[in-house]
């Protein structure tokens, strides 16, 4: 098989997605799966819908458009406010998305009434993030002015946690957005179909023995992808965590020596460490580099350790005798390397258990309470 490649176990996907989808299930909160670290790969999008996911949520235009070519027919949100140039394509594609311009669901509801449509919209309100959001006292003023616009329907609220200002959900946030739903359908008539608590940092906060008040969304990426919290990065127990591999081919095997020269020029974009150098260490360099993942975000097989990256290259220090030029190492990544690998062109997909069946009981942790672990 070529190298390098994502090898994506899809079993393993459905059993993430259906373990989350029950669990959520049971506190009344339904799972939209997010593709957009996966590009919006078809065939990983279809294994999310298969374990249970009620739709999907992309950020960007042209991920829909490739689900919409391979056929997929489910309902599609935009989770990335959307861009001017882009509304007549987003009423093509898209049922709904979230909001927080004014200016730009004006724009959405003008396309609608072109294609002869309704477009769903979802305002997005600022909870501590610091993203994007519309500041809680004003989010009534603008549902109002969608309610009155022909070509767009207010469909609900929600909120973000955990990505920009890394600040967690708390019962405290929980409680205040389903304070401003209320709030908002007060004061706009409507009743709203999506209060969307936010992403896969919320788990924990869900999991909890409070109340869940009107949240019934969660938008889920990164806990079904990887089977991990994003804030703490800890296994949620009966989830997957090798759904995806990373794997790169050697290309070199040597005993160079494992410190540099006392002569050096740094670049930005290398990194380097200093590993001892022993007689049972070997410095291989992999065809890998930073142009292809976020080098950072690997974690190292056992027995090893990185010693450096640039564009094309990494180099890693390690235990295993067996390498040679030709063989083939397993990553593990985080998010951010994921993303950065499957948008890189010159890595392949391969995929495997791609047919739905029974679902496998050799998750590892214990998959009855979902804990943390």
């Amino acid at each position: 098989m070529s190298c390098p490649r994502i090898e994506v176990d899809l079993r393993k996907l459905r059993h993430n997605t259906r373990t989350v989808v029950e669990r959520l299930k049971g506190r009344g909160i339904r799972v939209t799966a997010v593709t957009k670290a996966v590009c919006g790969h078809p065939a990983i999008a279809q294994a999310m819908l298969d374990g249970g996911a009620e739709g999907l949520a992309e950020a960007r235009l042209s991920n829909v458009k490739r689900l919409r070519q391979a056929g997929m027919t489910c309902p599609i949100t935009l989770i990335r406010t959307p861009m001017l140039s882009q509304v007549d394509d987003i009423m093509q594609v898209c049922e709904a998305s979230y909001n927080t311009e004014i200016s730009v669901i004006a724009a959405l509801a003008a396309a609608a009434l072109r294609q002869n449509k309704v477009h769903g919209v979802i305002l997005m309100a600022e909870m501590g993030d610091l993203r994007e959001g519309i500041m809680p006292q004003d989010i009534g003023y603008i549902g109002q002015q969608v309610v009155d616009m022909p070509g767009v329907a207010l469909k609900g609220i929600g909120a973000n946690f955990a990505c920009l200002s890394g600040m967690a959900p708390s019962a405290t946030k929980m409680q205040a957005l389903t304070s401003l739903a209320n709030k908002v359908e007060g004061q706009c008539g409507p009743f709203l179909e999506t209060v969307s608590g936010g992403n896969s940092a919320n788990l924990t906060w869900v999991f909890g023995s409070r109340a869940t008040g009107r949240i019934n969304d969660l938008r889920i990426g990164e806990a079904i992808l990887l089977g991990v919290d994003p804030i703490t990065q800890e296994q949620i127990g009966g989830l997957f965590r090798d759904t995806f591999s990373l794997v790169a081919e050697v290309i070199e095997t040597d005993a160079k020596t494992m410190s540099p020269s006392i002569s050096t020029v740094h670049h930005a974009p290398a990194i380097v460490r200093l590993v001892p150098a022993t007689s049972e260490t070997t410095r291989i360099i992999l065809a890998l580099g930073n142009q292809d993942v976020d080098v950072e975000g690997l974690s190292m097989p056992a027995g090893s350790t990185l010693i450096g990256a640039t564009s094309d290259h990494l180099v890693i220090g390690t235990t295993e005798q067996k390498l040679r030029v030709g063989s083939e190492m397993r990553f593990q990544m985080n998010y951010s390397a994921l993303m950065r690998a499957m948008a890189a062109p010159d890595i392949q997909t391969s995929l495997h258990n791609d047919r739905p069946g029974s679902q496998a009981n050799d998750a590892h942790g214990p998959k009855k309470h979902l804990a943390l672990v």
